[in-house]
């Protein structure tokens, strides 16, 4: 088989995509929050449980909106810089496959 068959297909789909890498790496660290934001949420409603229903009430919107928030807007830029050191042959194909391993890995959660 023609080898340069798949490296223009690897080319064409990094390509297909490069004009959205801030769009993927935030869609991907919005993907993992959900699919683990359960965890977070159980801890933190654990360490407030405590506390009165007001005051668990505004924590809890606080830490929902600025926490998560901050948590996608700082690592937002990290994860990109991680997409750009696979080399640009490859990657293409690796934004493919994290979304295909974060559908795994919600569906495993049973999100799916």
């Amino acid at each position: 088989m023609d080898t340069s068959f798949i490296f223009d297909v690897l080319r064409t789909l990094t390509r297909w995509v490069s004009p959205y890498y801030n769009e993927i790496a935030m869609t991907i660290v919005a993907t993992v929050l959900v699919i683990y934001g359960d965890i977070l949420n159980k801890k933190i409603k654990h360490i407030l449980s405590p506390y009165h229903f007001v005051l668990r009430t505004v924590v809890f919107v606080l830490i929902c909106a600025f926490r998560y928030g901050a948590l996608v807007i700082f690592t937002t830029p990290h994860v990109k810089l991680t997409m750009m050191m696979i080399p640009s042959l490859y990657r293409g194909l690796s934004i493919v496959s994290v979304f295909l391993l974060l559908g795994y890995l919600a569906e495993h959660r049973r999100y799916i």
